[in-house]
């Protein structure tokens, strides 16, 4: 089985998909308007591809959805496995969000089957979002798979994959403050709103959470029926020299560690390996999970860019990563994980920096005061929502850290060049940022359809 690999696209011009996207995005208003009337309409229309899919896990959460999601494809796929996969934001271009049994959706697919659901969809009021879910849906009613992998947009109870009848299993990873003028002020709202995709006798895998979040999923679940499995008392996944031990009531599983950087990346694996244990499939094997967890790939997620034309501004010898956490828990997993980085092999932490205004920017740069040497930050480019480069130097500022703005991403990295022989480089704080970094490295043209629109 091919992996989906993030191909080389040749677009020079609006694409037939892009000129569909654009249009789509003027059905509705608002970029995000939770309900499910809408959805339902049009599945009616397409025929309901929803109930002829292949047996789906559906995962919500507020951090490490998709990296999830990726344990779990790669282990499947190294048992010979066939796998849909439905992600959101698109970091490049969009036919990423759509996996068919192992390989990207194609150009000339994804432009028909969009075409498709406009023409199902006619004029009616639609969200962006809802009307491209509906479309992968179709695609995978279509495509024989396996399993179908299934990361909700936003929330849960209301987001536009909710729509499936009966998962073979869901999945709620790590709840945070996140999107909270949609989801609610409290964890406890957020993660009610996001264990609404838990169903009666369904088993739902619960990674390891907060207090107050445990509280509220556990409560959900007992109040919908679901058959809740829950990290740190159902199950357990640790580091133990230099190894991933998974026990649960079958057994224990030693395991190599994953190969995404980051602590936060063992709840992930663990959240990932319970929901192949409950599956029960015989032909996912521990040595099939054993080979995913060495060679799993998501980017954007603490990813090592080791070659490529930004590498080039930097001097030889300097380090660059990515990550597009964006909230307060993803910087302190951030901070952890360099800091361990450092302890293991030190220079100097030099960050670039980029936020949309609809995130808690103080919140996610304080966990690196005393850790990171320099703070540059940027404005994303073409975003409505970014924050300037003035006002995140001055929320670094205020929570204690060395911070410029810089005019561009190739000035901020030759400043962060400047700063030592052999900086470590990170770039983050949006997904979005991700995209225009990812594009850059590989010589690649970003979607026309971009910014909040892709959620």
């Amino acid at each position: 089985m091919n992996w989906c690999r993030w191909p080389t696209f040749e677009f020079h011009e609006l694409t037939a998909s892009d000129a569909i996207l654009t249009r789509l995005l003027s059905l509705h208003p608002k970029i995000i308007d939770l309900s499910l009337d809408r959805m339902w309409r049009i599945l009616e229309a397409l025929g309901n591809p929803q109930d002829r899919l292949p047996p789906v896990i559906h995962i919500a959460g507020t951090n490490g959805k998709g990296s999830t999601l990726a344990i779990l494809r790669a282990a499947m796929e190294k048992a010979g496995l066939c796998v849909h996969t439905y992600t959101s934001p698109h970091l490049v271009r969009f036919h990423e969000r759509i996996g068919l049994a192992g390989t990207l959706i194609a150009e000339e697919k994804l432009s028909s089957v969009l075409e498709e659901c406009e023409q199902a969809n006619g004029e009616a009021p639609i969200t962006f979002f809802e009307i491209t879910t509906a479309a992968a849906f179709l695609e995978f009613s279509r495509v024989p798979a396996d399993y179908v992998l299934l990361e909700t947009g936003l929330g849960g109870r209301l987001d536009a994959t909710n729509v499936v009848k009966r998962p073979a299993a869901t999945a709620i990873t790590a709840i945070d403050y996140d999107h909270q003028q949609y989801l609610g002020e409290t964890l406890t709202e957020i993660a009610r709103e996001k264990a609404g995709i838990m169903r009666k006798g369904v088993p739902c895998i619960i990674a390891p959470q907060s207090a107050e979040a445990f509280v509220a999923l556990v409560s959900e679940a007992e109040r919908l029926g679901s058959a809740d499995f829950i990290g740190s008392s159902d199950w357990h996944a640790y580091e133990q020299m230099g190894r991933l031990v998974y026990q649960d009531v079958d057994g224990l599983l030693d395991l190599p560690l994953p190969a995404l950087h980051g602590r936060h990346q063992i709840d992930n694996a663990g959240t990932a390996i319970a929901v192949l244990r409950k599956l029960g499939d015989a032909r996912i094997s521990e040595t099939h999970i054993s080979d995913g967890l060495k060679s799993v790939t998501w980017p954007a997620r603490l990813q090592r860019l080791n070659s490529g034309n930004l590498n080039s501004l930097l001097p030889a010898g300097a380090e660059l990563w990515l990550d597009g956490g964006h909230n307060p828990s993803a910087g302190k997993a951030l901070a952890a994980a360099f800091s361990e980085i450092n302890e293991r092999h030190s220079k100097p932490l030099v960050l670039i920096w980029g936020m949309l205004n609809t995130k808690d920017a103080g919140q996610f740069i304080a966990p690196f005061a005393g850790l990171a040497e320099r703070v540059l930050t940027l404005a994303i480019p073409g975003e409505e929502n970014a924050l300037s480069a003035e006002s995140l130097a001055g929320t670094g500022a205020a929570r204690g850290l060395a911070c410029e703005a810089a005019d561009s991403l190739p000035d901020a990295l030759r400043r962060a060049g400047n700063s030592s022989a052999t900086p470590r480089v990170l770039i983050c704080g949006s997904l979005y940022l991700a995209g225009h970094v990812l594009a850059a490295q590989m010589g690649e043209e970003m979607s026309r359809v971009s910014g909040v629109s892709r959620r």
